[in-house]
């Protein structure tokens, strides 16, 4: 892995996050979470390079991306979308998923969790964050299609990119 600045990073955002997914991973070594995400960004904002992802409150993940100042985004080769499967679905509650999932986790030197597995790690800073409220959808057909059944409103972390590690 090497270090890279993040004006140097090319990809296919979308198609990375979309169909490849991403694990989203906050905490300490002495305690942490990860979940997969595919909902979520890159992108420029207040003159900084920046991430969003999007993180629902009744989510083990959530409490710690709240009490801890930076978060990774672990991008893993494709072999392992079965893993992203089990990261997706269960609950660091629960269970110890990540002893399960096989995935050997390390941390940076703030102390962010991430995966040596990952072909692509992003350390993000929090900048930001809010909930969604559904007095600002424009579209309400979303509301229906995403919360009404399937769990509650998001809250939307927007954050520094800080430090990226990519496969060589």
């Amino acid at each position: 892995m090497k270090n890279i600045k993040p004006s140097e990073l090319e990809l296919k955002v979308i198609e990375l996050i979309s169909k490849e997914w991403m694990l989203v991973s906050a905490g300490s070594a002495e305690k942490f979470n990860t979940m997969t995400a595919n909902w979520g960004g890159i992108g420029f904002l207040w003159n900084k390079p920046v991430a969003f992802v999007f993180v629902r409150p009744e989510r083990y993940t959530h409490e710690f991306t709240e009490n801890n100042e930076h978060f990774s985004l672990t991008f893993l080769p494709s072999q392992y979308k079965n893993v992203l499967n089990l990261l997706g679905t269960k609950s660091g509650r629960d269970t110890d998923k990540i002893a399960e999932s096989g995935l050997t986790p390390v941390f940076t030197e703030n102390g962010t969790p991430y995966f040596t597995q990952g072909k692509l790690i992003i350390e993000c800073k929090k900048l930001f964050k809010t909930p969604f409220n559904p007095n600002d959808f424009i579209e309400k057909d979303i509301i229906d299609k995403w919360y009404t059944v399937k769990g509650g409103f998001h809250d939307m972390y927007i954050a520094e990119i800080e430090n990226i590690l990519i496969e060589e």
